[in-house]
């Protein structure tokens, strides 16, 4: 396929639409917001007002009958400005939204969909636990079937969005059964927020994105319709799998935002930025590592533009989105750095955003898949075991 990643008139308006809402509307709230570690309910609406939830999903849905590159697009725009806001649209509609969209019944699509297109309920995707972490297959939470009823046991960690006062439901894994060979049978189940027995912890207190929502879960006798099983059972495991390839490019795009917005704010800074009566700008050393820095940010997001086209076009991607997904967020890890230096001690201040940019930017190296793991899926996709 042709590497030609320039945008169309309807991606780059909806471009500079993002842009201007991020400019416009977030930055001016979000470091308040960030340090009072509170979740940012009227930018979230405003986002659903304009459609951002449902921007891969279907009109006769809610959605906006857009694509999996045009979500990226948003998110890079916003994650340029603030990774908290970047990140709740994400998990909202990548990990939330999109399990139901892939593999729920008709009747959970007509249920669900529509709200979360419209930001007014959020879904969360129930995976990891404490015991787990990058071993995804090691799932302990339980859910047996007892008459039409599924009842859950077990607990999960580091949920985004599972315990703002929006959240409608968790789509959790369980192990339903053991196969043939005794390994666990993994299914997907639909828990709707207020469901009894499910508990949602305080949320973590955490170095970086303090504006979203992490919690852990915890599930007691938690019972649910049958009918809230997500696709096939004994299939949630290859679900998630599927829905965490998507994922990696979403996250990927978000990571490039982060980086572009420590460009943005380094330049503005070197240019206003005085030092032995010039701006600091003049000096060859800020000029260079402010072009290495460009040029990741460009790098990166060639790379997350080429996955996300190939997943359009239905094409093969889970290895240029493993790529995409470990170069961007060690390139988000690497720009904030920088971004910090470059301020000197400014960059040591929560006043300005590149601290914010800072504290968020390592995350990326480790949720939806280590970067440990991104290089395992790389070299399997180069044929060696695993």
């Amino acid at each position: 396929m042709a590497l030609d990643h320039r945008l169309t008139p309807e991606h780059e308006e909806l471009r500079r639409t993002v842009e201007a809402f991020a400019h416009d509307v977030i930055a001016p709230k979000i470091g308040d917001l960030y340090e009072r570690h509170e979740f940012p309910y009227e930018i979230v609406r405003e986002m659903g007002r304009m459609g951002l939830f449902g921007l891969p999903f279907p009109e006769e849905y809610g959605g906006m009958g857009g694509d999996y590159l045009a979500l990226g697009i948003a998110l890079e725009e916003l994650a340029r400005v603030d990774s908290s806001v970047a990140i709740t649209l994400e998990a909202g509609v990548s990990l939330g939204a999109m399990p139901l969209y892939l593999f729920g019944t008709e009747e959970q699509k007509q249920q669900w969909l529509p709200k979360m297109c419209a930001g007014e309920v959020l879904g969360a995707f129930g995976l990891t636990e404490p015991d787990g972490g990058s071993d995804a297959g090691g799932t302990r939470t339980t859910a047996v079937k007892d008459g039409d009823e599924w009842v859950i046991n077990g607990s999960k960690c580091f949920i985004t969005n599972s315990g703002t006062d929006i959240t409608g439901l968790v789509t959790v894994t369980a192990v339903t059964g053991r196969k043939a060979d005794g390994r666990p049978e993994i299914s997907s189940i639909i828990v709707p927020s207020g469901t009894p027995g499910f508990t949602v912890a305080a949320p973590y207190s955490k170095v970086g994105w303090n504006s979203s929502d992490t919690c852990e879960l915890a599930f007691d006798n938690v019972r649910v319709p049958l009918a809230n099983l997500v696709g096939q059972e004994g299939r949630g495991y290859a679900q998630f799998l599927r829905i965490l390839d998507e994922g990696r490019i979403a996250i990927s795009a978000l990571a490039t935002g982060l980086a572009q917005g420590c460009v943005d704010e380094s330049v503005k800074y070197a240019k206003e930025r005085k030092a032995f009566g010039r701006p600091i700008g003049d000096n060859q050393a800020i000029q260079f590592k402010l072009a290495d820095m460009e040029m990741r940010a460009h790098m990166a997001r060639i790379g997350w533009r080429d996955a996300a086209s190939r997943l359009v076009a239905g094409e093969p991607f889970k290895k240029e989105a493993a790529i995409a997904k470990l170069y961007s967020s060690t390139v988000a890890v690497d720009n904030a750095r920088d971004a910090t230096q470059i301020h000197g001690g400014y960059g040591f201040m929560n006043e300005y955003p590149v601290a914010r940019m800072w504290r968020d930017s390592k995350i990326l190296e480790i949720g939806e898949g280590t970067s440990e793991v991104q290089r395992m899926l790389i070299a399997r996709e180069l044929g060696f075991a695993g």
